[in-house]
Parts: structure tokens; sequence; C-alpha cells
């Protein structure tokens, strides 16, 4: 009807992720492969199309075919090549995507080359029930200071404040887990205003911030992540115009 096919499925339905419904079309395509090998409809369509104009073979799909016309059931020699080629050619294909995620792994990794000392931002997505709401929370906290190193992908550092009793060792951290930051003129004391710049085509979000023991003219302009701290100053900071917001 209307240029639609009568095939149809619910693994593109707009009120489904038809997730389960793709699984289980794959795994009926594989087990297929076994249990009915070369009975593939396109193969066979010479041999079972319609050949009479009656009613009943119309309907049915089925012509005037002689008894024992189709022998398409694998013998035990059959199955046997058709599960040897199966198996031969899964391996190759495994063998191929695992060159070639070594390749993409080996052109794209880089060993870390944090050091003792080194201060760095730690991820949020490393701690847990931490009194800031979830939306509130900025993507990285601290700097820390890195006190060791557990191999070439792992480092304990240094927790201060309310991180202080957090699990202090962080494997395997990745380039957006623990990142180094520039020195600054020593710690935050305020943060006084916002202002939004487009770099690269997107919007990013800066805040004017200023430094204790330090003169007004030496304020820089830092991103969120940029922040040591940042989540307790940008509370701070927006907390007043909530509170205009709420009493409107």
């Amino acid at each position: 009807m209307l240029g639609t096919k009568l095939a149809f499925s619910t693994a593109y339905h707009p009120q489904t992720d038809g997730l389960a419904e793709r699984i289980i079309q794959t795994m009926e395509e594989i087990i297929r492969r076994f249990c009915a090998y070369g009975m593939e409809y396109k193969d066979h369509e010479g041999e079972i199309t319609p050949t009479g104009g009656k009613r009943m073979e119309s309907l049915t799909a089925c012509g005037s075919l002689e008894k024992n016309i189709l022998t398409i059931h694998p013998t035990s020699k059959d199955f046997h090549d058709m599960w040897k080629k199966t198996c031969d050619t899964t391996a190759r294909c495994t063998d191929e995507e695992k060159e070639y995620k070594n390749q993409r792994y080996d052109k794209t990794h880089k060993e870390p080359d944090f050091k003792e000392g080194d201060q760095v931002l730690v991820s949020i997505l490393n701690f847990n029930n931490l009194k800031v709401q979830k939306k509130m929370r900025d993507s990285f906290v601290g700097p820390f200071t890195i006190i060791g190193l557990i191999g070439k992908n792992a480092v304990e550092v240094k927790l201060t404040e309310e991180f202080s009793r957090k699990y202090p060792f962080f494997p395997n951290p990745k380039p957006q887990d623990i990142v180094e930051v520039e020195d600054y003129p020593g710690p935050v004391k305020k943060i006084i205003k916002a202002r939004k710049i487009r770099l690269n085509g997107k919007d990013h979000r800066q805040y004017l911030t200023r430094f204790k023991n330090q003169r007004a003219d030496e304020d820089e302009w830092l991103a969120e992540d940029a922040i040591p701290d940042g989540d307790l100053y940008l509370i701070r900071f927006r907390a007043p115009r909530r509170a205009e917001k709420s009493h409107q």
C-alpha cells in the first residue's frame, strides 16, 4: 500500500529503540545459516515460482512441481564443509579486526608523562556521594599534587578539603580524566563575573577569577574546569542570582 512493503518490523518503530528486535533479527540470520543452510528463497526462486494460473497456486506461491524436484537438504559432508568455511571466515574477520584495532591503538595512544609533584585536575566521575548536586558539578576538581606513580597508568594524588577522605588512587588515567594545569598566582578568592565567548564555532563560558593577595588588574578569565575548586566558588557566585530570580 502506498509503495510500502508488507514485511513490517518493529526494529525501527518510532516508539521503541528497536534494540531487542534487531538482536533477534541478527541471531535469527546467524542460526539460520546452520539450521537451514542453502534454503534462501532467492536461490530457488525460479523453481518455486507459480507456473499455473490456478487461484490456489497464486495464493500459496506453489507451482505444479514434481515430487522430490528440490534436493536442498544438506548432507553431513555439506554441513561439515559449510561449518569449516564459516569458522575460517569468522577467524579471518576476527584477526583483521584485531589487527585494525592494534594499528589504531598504536597510532593514537600516548603514554602519560606525569611525574611526582605535578599539579593535575581529577575527573568528578571518580567520586561518589558528593554534597553538590550532579547537575551543578564541574567536570574536574583540583588541582591536586601527584605524590606517587603506580606503574605507567596509575597515580596517587594528595586530596584536600572535602575530598581528603576519598580514595587517592586513580588507575588508568585518560587524557580527559587527569590533565595538567597552569600555575596560578595563588588560591582563588572569588569569582566576579561570567561571559560567553565563541571559539572554533562553539560557545564557551569563562569566569573572571580573583586570587587572594592579588590586585584587581591581575584577575584572569578562566574556564570552569581550569578554576581550582571551581565547583565551590561557582556555587557561591551563582547563589545570589538564583535567590533574586526566586523572589521575582
